[in-house]
């Protein structure tokens, strides 16, 4: 297999071979569908909603064919879905929230793109950091610098996507703080039907309990309360326990197999 864009001692890959980073996944798809315009583009769309775990399963394989495989296949990978994305246009076609019935959106506009590369990185730092172990402030730089080459094989610019972690979080936070996130009706069912309630085996509701509890509970509060999804003090105190336990007595001492694995594994 030829040279990877990455190597095992990116950032990218030491977090992402960490098997409980698949908990980061819900929370980016809910922050994702918090867009409007995003929700159109990229939801909306594509089929997302009649068939969203078959769109779920191309996406994961994409990146761990950027993660994980060769250039040759994560540019093969990339190239399909721009020119996807080229060919994804249309208007809203009702208002939602700051923006208008009729504004006009493109799958691969700029804005949006880094939206939903956002969410990604910041949804896996932060499971990372919770239930793994504490990054410096350059671990995080660097694995924001392999998103950044995630980026631009999506199509991004440099110029298009912030230059620091420092950046990246004031990008957060001022989407976060800002007008641009509104949960609509619809957004809303995604989250209660393809994200919380995802066809598993009956034996694996109780692991699905789990993932949703933390998946509340690790959404931004402002986000949490318009998708209407209730939290309280007690829960936010036993999910920094359970995460703590986690981290310092249960990943510690995992045998590779149960830890490591890939990113396709993980999905």
């Amino acid at each position: 297999m030829s040279e990877g864009y990455f190597d095992d001692q990116s950032m990218i890959r030491r977090v992402h071979r960490e098997h409980i980073i698949a908990l980061s996944g819900p929370r980016a798809l809910l922050m994702q569908a918090a867009q409007p315009v995003a929700f159109a583009g990229f939801f909306m769309s594509s089929g997302a909603l009649e068939d969203p775990y078959a769109r779920l399963s191309r996406t994961a394989s994409v990146l761990h064919a950027i993660t994980f495989g060769d250039r040759s296949g994560a540019d093969r990978a990339t190239a399909r879905v721009r020119a996807v994305h080229r060919r994804v246009r249309g208007v809203l076609s009702q208002p939602v929230g700051r923006f208008p019935a009729g504004t006009p959106w493109a799958a691969d506009d700029a804005e949006l793109l880094l939206w939903i590369i956002a969410t990604l990185v910041d949804s896996a730092l932060l499971v990372y950091q919770r239930y793994v172990g504490g990054l410096t402030r350059d671990e995080r730089q660097a694995y924001w610098d392999d998103y950044r080459v995630v980026g631009r094989l999506f199509g991004l610019r440099r110029s298009d996507m912030p230059a620091t972690i420092e950046d990246f979080e004031a990008y957060m936070d001022e989407m976060l703080s800002g007008d641009v996130l509104h949960v609509s009706p619809r957004a809303r069912e995604l989250a209660i039907d393809i994200v919380l309630h995802p066809p598993v085996p009956r034996q694996a509701r109780p692991l699905l309990e789990l993932a949703n509890f933390i998946t509340v509970g690790l959404l931004p509060d402002g986000l949490r309360r318009q998708y209407g999804l209730g939290w309280d003090p007690v829960r936010g105190l036993a999910l920094r326990v359970g995460a703590e336990y986690t981290k310092r007595l249960v990943v510690p001492v995992l045998p590779r197999r149960l830890r490591y694995g890939t990113a396709r594994a993980a999905a």
